[in-house]
């Protein structure tokens, strides 16, 4: 009987272990873009295209190399709209009695293929993903035992064992971390950088119009897609980056203004999350910068940090967690997510900038994500379960093994704290300090209360006052509590009342 190799759309990685001692005389690989996969949340129209771009590149490389291919577009009519579907369809036509497969990054996934093991004709081997430096085992060996698991710790343990950023056994620069040098707020006349971008080329062209076709009513536009959709075009986006963009990466990672999507992000985490790029070969080239004197210490710290350190944790905390940890919800959130999170139709300037960002790209950073999408949300007490699927439709890079932990964890802090040591809740004067949303809002970040104030002012308060039995003994909540403990109850109940009254209009 002969092996199917089941490639999975985050697995676009010519070094991936389900290809490895590939046998090309009897071995089928398969690939297929199915329904299940596609609609399990209204995923943006870019995100979509990305995919099966990337993948129909991906089988054009294999069959370059005479791989034994079968390829499912979606449009197939004997398309059975799942993986295991296809995966029992091609088993039946080729007398397959093995399948290989790389372990999928999302839980769901991963079920559906050991349900497959109940078929007594197929025999299923899932093999490690090793494109990550953290096997599961070894995540599962630093947590055990611990009552914290801050990544800050994890990401040290990392530094040494890979040995980035690492000189005779010492963090580089003399510091493990140097995010204290990265929250400078934009010069207000600086010329940001053009980044490169990526023609749509005949494939991704075909797949743009498929999307068209079959997915009309999902979320974002596609006139802006410049994404890469081989390995060849994610290399010159990653050398862009390390040799044009890196160096001010420390500096501005947090800032944000209207009209700039990019700033001097690295637009990279896409090409990571789908496998055409590596997170070793891009550590290693963002550390050669340093090496060579073209990138400060802070940037490149900075940037290796959210590969190495964060990517790394939030994988590793998904796996040890689920599948209980997509029902965390430490407050109680059940309020639906506002409308305005699809249409930016609102007046809250930052909001409406940071959804038209997404619409037109599937794309924003991660200080958006967290402090204006994700501070909203948590301030309004948005339910968690919302606004994750919301989190995992409109972003490129959004898989639910990273997906989720960032926006459970924490945006929301919907676990209690598991992840983060306290809510990344915050009033409109951070914003307004990071950005230039606030300039040119109707609201006025100044006022606390009233009709003219900020919203994020008064809702900051109100999740302070409405939470209180739950958040006033952390640590780093004492400052604020002890603020809003000088309050009188009738200014409390003021800005519980402009809260109420805000969430229950329609913006």
């Amino acid at each position: 009987m002969r092996t199917l190799r089941l490639i999975l759309g985050d697995q676009i990685t010519p070094g991936i272990s389900s290809l490895r001692d590939l046998d090309r005389a009897n071995d089928i690989v398969l690939m297929a873009e199915v329904r299940a996969e596609a609609s399990y949340v209204p995923h943006h129209k870019q995100k979509l295209v990305l995919i099966f771009s990337a993948m129909r590149h991906f089988a054009e490389a294999l069959r370059k190399e005479h791989i034994n291919l079968v390829y499912v577009d979606y449009l197939n009519p004997e398309n059975s709209g799942s993986l295991a579907g296809e995966v029992r369809r091609i088993a039946k036509q080729n007398n397959i009695g093995k399948l290989i497969v790389t372990e999928p990054g999302e839980w769901r996934v991963l079920q559906e293929l050991k349900n497959l093991k109940s078929e007594a004709e197929i025999t299923l081997e899932i093999r490690e993903d090793d494109r990550f430096f953290a096997p599961h085992s070894r995540f599962e060996k630093w947590a055990a035992g611990r009552k914290s698991l801050r990544m800050e710790y994890f990401y040290r343990e990392m530094r040494r064992e890979t040995g980035i950023l690492m000189d005779d056994g010492a963090p580089a620069g003399g510091e493990w971390n140097f995010d204290a040098e990265n929250r400078k707020t934009l010069p207000r006349n600086i010329q940001l950088p053009d980044r490169l971008r990526f023609p749509p080329d005949a494939i991704t062209r075909e797949v743009m119009q498929m999307v068209v076709e079959q997915f009309p009513e999902n979320f974002g536009d596609l006139a802006n897609f410049g994404w890469a959709t081989t390995r060849r075009d994610a290399l010159l986006a990653l050398d862009e980056f390390v040799s044009q963009i890196l160096p001010a990466f420390g500096d501005y990672q947090d800032a944000m203004r209207t009209g700039a999507p990019f700033i001097y992000h690295s637009l990279l985490s896409p090409y990571l999350n789908i496998g055409l790029l590596t997170p070793r070969e891009v550590c290693d080239k963002a550390e050669r910068a340093y090496r060579d004197s073209n990138a400060p210490i802070n940037a490149v710290e900075g940037f290796i940090r959210q590969i190495l350190g964060w990517r790394e944790y939030v994988r590793g905390i998904y796996w040890h967690k689920m599948p209980d940890y997509a029902d965390n919800n430490f407050f109680g959130a059940i309020r639906p997510l506002p409308s305005f999170y699809w249409t930016g139709k609102t007046d809250m300037r930052c909001i409406s900038e940071v959804v038209e960002q997404t619409r037109s790209h599937a794309y924003s950073h991660h200080i958006q994500r967290l402090m204006i999408t994700g501070n909203f949300a948590l301030l309004a007490g948005v339910s968690p379960k919302e606004a994750s699927d919301w989190y995992l439709a409109v972003y490129a890079d959004a898989f639910e093994w990273v997906e989720l932990p960032n926006t459970s964890g924490m945006s929301l802090f919907a676990d209690g704290g598991l992840l983060a040591s306290k809510p990344y809740a915050a009033s409109g004067a951070y914003i307004n300090r990071m950005s230039n949303f606030c300039s040119e809002c109707r609201y006025e970040v100044k006022e606390k209360s009233g009709e003219r104030a900020c919203p994020f002012n008064y809702l900051y308060w109100a999740f302070l006052i409405r939470n209180e039995s739950k958040l006033s003994s952390n640590p780093r909540m004492r400052m604020p509590y002890r603020t809003l403990s000088k309050w009188s109850d009738e200014a409390k109940e003021r800005l519980i009342d402009d809260a109420q009254r805000f969430l229950s209009r329609k913006e």
